[in-house]
């Protein structure tokens, strides 16, 4: 039993310490790192909708394409958004405007536009119909635009 008790108090403690560790706030470069990688994957998804909607048609892409979008937006964008972040670098110097952090009423409003349109997206390019898929990829990318006007810093 005493041959026991000594590792597997090892083992306890070892995982109070881990989880104590991985309770702590990431460092900010980390969370605009996470951000500007989440952009990312909005940028390609975005792109697979605009290929197709551009060229030659696959419901399939889209739709897979239109749900990582949707996934996104409701995923709570704004946790990657808390104070300390205004500035930094994560792969690059954040290109997020100060305006952000302190119009929240805003940002809101432009994060609750994105959450919608996307939700919409998704359900438009369900249907397979890519006319409509263009229309409310348009809007969408209004969406984004608006926000990067107010929000982002010109590159």
């Amino acid at each position: 039993m005493k041959k026991l008790v000594k590792p597997l108090l090892a083992v306890l403690l070892f995982t109070a310490a881990s989880a104590s560790i991985a309770q702590q706030a990431p460092k900010p470069e980390q969370v605009i790192k996470w951000r500007q990688s989440v952009y990312q994957v909005l940028a390609w998804n975005n792109g697979r909708i605009k290929n197709n909607v551009e060229g030659t048609y696959n419901k399939d892409e889209v739709i897979r394409a239109a749900n990582a979008i949707a996934a996104i937006a409701n995923s709570g964008l704004g946790a990657l958004y808390p104070a300390g972040t205004e500035t930094g670098k994560g792969w690059r110097e954040t290109t997020v405007k100060p305006e952000l952090f302190t119009d929240t009423a805003k940002a809101g409003e432009a994060a609750k536009k994105f959450i919608a349109e996307s939700n919409e997206l998704a359900k438009v390019a369900a249907t397979g119909d890519a006319a409509a898929v263009k229309v409310q990829f348009g809007k969408l990318g209004q969406t984004c635009k608006s926000c990067h006007d107010d929000f982002r810093k010109k590159d």
